[in-house]
């Protein structure tokens, strides 16, 4: 089912029709591209667009840039015995390279190779099919076990990201997810191999993915046939919860990272206490990583707790988001801890972290390969925590960054975001399910009689004990709002304005004090489950008797940190136009 079946409709194309003709080949007869144009570092075929096939290597004596026009990938050779195997030359060429660089731990190609290559291959030759099987590339590769268990790992990658996965796609992708990390975690020694940090990330990230599709794709019984559910009935240790759970765990045990970020944030040095495993790079970064996968799958089970007590060692500030080597890890770490701080009503806690990623993402974005799916994540979270915060500035309104405040100011987010201003219920259980993470059930489900919807029955649990929450706190901005006119006001007059009897009225006023003190972080960096009881809200009361007693507690905004950033913002415009000036003037 993996094997490569190229379409006949195939055509030629001149090169002098095409915008950039080194993009893709040179004309016949010309086998070089002038000096100006970037060699690869390994060597291109080049392609004769007018026989169709593969020019042998002794016709020319320069290398060939990439070719990467968007136009069809030539035909399989004439005369291919097995057209439906055939391999492009060129990406036997990018294996074998990316294979020798991997080898030579060569970070630098080795991050370029994986970021860019990769997905320009992919693109130019397989999007409509898989890339080649392991097996058939082993030759190339000097049948290398590690390296192929890497190959493999992108080849499904590909699938989930271009293709349809099978339910044998799924299964083989965690066999082989059980193989990568055997081969990491259970050598007496270190492993010989050193990855980029982007792609170590990746690794964690896609193996939660793959998880949690999984789990949706055995909760949705009706797309299923009769063979699948069997096959999931007898297999039901594979993706299960503990395996994906040890994954991790094992990864922070071995990595010691927890025992590094301690040393680390009392300013000794990690490496005494890392050990053999925690001084090798893979191990330490795979650990760290490791740290933010707990985070998230603790999340999707609904266990906030440990999900924070998870990362109580990672430092969470603004100066580690701006020294970050990869931007996605710490969106999702800032994602993750948001969401948490959301669900424990700890909102004031949400703004900040929401408020200090939504600002780096703007800065971030630049950094990502474009038309990647990287991007495309980081835009849809950009999003769904700018409507988190929205509904969280509704229940317990306070300042947030410009660069924030004008994001939410946009005219896709008005109409939304003046029905939760009215206490509209279904407002907030509608963004809530979109923003959310994808929930998951930890074990998997009777088969026989499921019912419809099943996989969205977690998240449906975690949306009603939000709106439940929200439902408790719609009449604070009515108490308050009469509360504010007055410094004191007797009980019976209030219980008359709100139409209730005193006693509900003392309820009421009782739960307005719950639910405007929260835990707040006084320290930054520091464990995020810490903090102390602060009030969320800018107005504050006592009883004494009959009698309500009002303060305002607002601090007044100070005025003068505005016009200083206003002056500082006009000063690099005065500077950068006088630069833009033509000299002499």
């Amino acid at each position: 089912p993996c094997s490569l079946v190229f379409p006949r409709n195939w055509y030629h194309v001149r090169v002098s029709d095409m915008q950039d003709p080194y993009a893709f080949a040179p004309q016949v007869g010309g086998y070089g591209p002038p000096p100006s144009v970037q060699q690869f570092p390994y060597p291109m075929v080049p392609y004769d667009i007018a026989q169709g096939y593969v020019m042998p290597p002794a016709q020319f004596g320069v290398q060939q840039p990439y070719p990467m026009a968007v136009v069809p990938a030539p035909p399989p050779p004439p005369g291919e015995d097995n057209p439906d195997l055939y391999i492009p030359d060129i990406v036997k060429q990018f294996i074998t390279h990316f294979y020798t660089q991997v080898m030579d731990k060569n970070m630098e190609e080795i991050l370029k190779l994986y970021e860019n290559d990769f997905r320009r291959l992919s693109e130019r030759w397989f999007t409509e099919f898989p890339w080649p099987e392991a097996e058939r590339i082993a030759q190339f590769v000097n049948n290398d076990e590690c390296f192929l268990i890497l190959y493999k790992e992108l080849y499904f990658r590909h699938i989930y990201a271009y293709h349809q996965p099978t339910i044998d796609h799924r299964f083989d992708s965690y066999y082989n997810y059980c193989d990568l990390f055997e081969k990491i975690l259970n050598s007496d020694t270190p492993l010989p191999y050193e990855l980029p940090n982007q792609w170590l990330w990746d690794i964690i990230d896609e193996f939660l993915y793959q998880f949690q599709s999984f789990v949706q794709f055995r909760s949705k019984l009706k797309a299923r046939t009769t063979e699948d559910i069997e096959t999931l009935k007898a297999n039901p240790k594979v993706w299960s919860i503990h395996s994906v759970l040890n994954v991790f765990y094992s990864l922070v045990r071995v990595s010691r990272i927890n025992q590094q970020l301690e040393v680390f944030q009392k300013g000794l040095d990690p490496s005494e206490v890392a050990g053999d495993f925690g001084n090798h790079s893979l191990y330490k970064n795979l650990g760290y990583f490791s740290l933010i996968g707990l985070l998230r799958l603790h999340i999707q089970l609904g266990d906030y707790y440990n999900a924070l007590d998870s990362v109580r060692n990672v430092t969470i500030s603004k100066k580690v988001l701006a020294n970050t080597r990869v931007p996605a890890s710490q969106i999702a770490l800032y994602y993750y801890v948001g969401f948490c701080y959301l669900m424990m009503r700890r909102y004031q806690d949400t703004i900040r972290v929401f408020s200090h990623i939504i600002v780096f993402i703007q800065r971030a974005k630049q950094h990502f390969p474009p038309k990647s799916y990287q991007l495309d994540q980081v835009v849809k979270q950009n999003d769904q925590m700018l409507m988190i915060l929205a509904m969280v500035l509704t229940l317990c309104p306070q300042h947030v960054d410009e660069s924030v405040s004008t994001q939410l100011k946009q005219e896709k987010h008005a109409e939304k975001i003046a029905k939760l201003q009215k206490g509209d219920l279904s407002t907030y259980a509608e963004i809530f399910k979109w923003a959310c993470p994808k929930f998951v059930s930890p074990i998997p489900p009777v088969y026989d009689g499921l019912p419809e919807n099943y996989n969205k029955e977690a998240t449906n649990q975690q949306c009603e004990v939000f709106v439940s929450e929200i439902d408790q706190q719609l009449f604070l901005p009515t108490v308050k709002s009469y509360l504010k006119f007055y410094t004191t006001m007797p009980m019976q007059k209030l219980a008359a304005f709100m139409d209730e009897d005193v006693d509900k009225l003392t309820e009421e006023l009782l739960c307005f004090k719950h639910k405007t003190k929260c835990l707040v972080c006084t320290t930054k960096g520091i464990n995020p489950l810490s903090g102390e009881l602060q009030l969320a809200s800018d107005l504050d009361f006592y009883i004494d008797g009959d009698m309500i007693h009002t303060a305002d507690t607002k601090v007044a905004r100070r005025y003068g940190d505005f016009f200083i950033r206003q002056i500082q913002k006009l000063d690099e415009i005065l500077v950068q136009g006088r630069r833009k000036l033509p000299t002499g003037r």
